[in-house]
């Protein structure tokens, strides 16, 4: 459940409560492809752990009846400034180090935390919305991208490649998956509801994080 959620909740008393929004991993929740490209009515949550695991968290997340309008994010990657997955990779990066995972050829869907923060809102505020909502930027990029767009915000080059054993070793098989396979996320509904995205360029959204 999102940390709005509940903010918006402790604020208000149980009577007054008519939405529920949660949050979970669309990277996890759809089958790694290369080829596919996912909306939010595509099928996935049912082909390993982490997809099943996502399915009992919006279940676990819905409440009975019809009475209540829920929303459920499944976000990508959150990019942002102070911490998440940019911190793991701002020193390699710095130093000249970086590079894509595996091939690079794989799908990377990602988010500025703003825009993941902006749909959540969004979500709760406007009435229409309902269902899954993709919280992942509308413009796509592959892993050797998303290495490069990185690279080019720091200054440096970004052409040295994790090799995929690596990988493996470090994260286990299941995890490693979706880092070297990824897939390809499309907000469809979100761009449908009206949410208007303040980052929706990868570089435009590195610029800022690492200013």
């Amino acid at each position: 459940m999102s940390w709005l959620h509940l903010g918006c909740r402790a604020a208000m008393p149980p009577s007054t409560w008519p939405e529920r929004t949660s949050s979970t991993l669309s990277e996890a929740y759809y089958q790694p492809s290369r080829t596919a490209e996912y909306d939010e009515d595509s099928p996935g949550g049912d082909f390993d752990f982490f997809s099943n695991l996502v399915t009992k968290w919006e279940a676990a997340a819905r409440l009975p009846g019809d009475s209540t309008r829920q929303v459920v994010v499944r976000s990508g990657v959150v990019l942002g400034r102070g911490g998440g997955a940019i911190s793991h990779m701002l020193l390699p990066f710095r130093l000249g180090l970086g590079g894509p995972i595996g091939s690079g050829h794989q799908f990377f869907p990602w988010i500025h935390i703003g825009d993941l923060a902006g749909i959540l809102t969004h979500a709760l505020e406007a009435n229409h919305v309902h269902g899954v909502l993709n919280g992942v930027a509308p413009s796509s990029a592959t892993n050797a991208e998303f290495a490069q767009a990185l690279g080019a915000a720091l200054g440096h080059r970004a052409f040295i490649p994790v090799p995929s054993t690596i990988v493996q070793a470090v994260f286990g098989r299941e995890r490693a998956i979706m880092l070297l396979e990824g897939q390809k996320v499309i907000p469809r509904r979100t761009l449908a509801t009206g949410y208007q995205y303040s980052f929706p360029e990868l570089g435009a959204a590195l610029k800022e994080i690492v200013a």
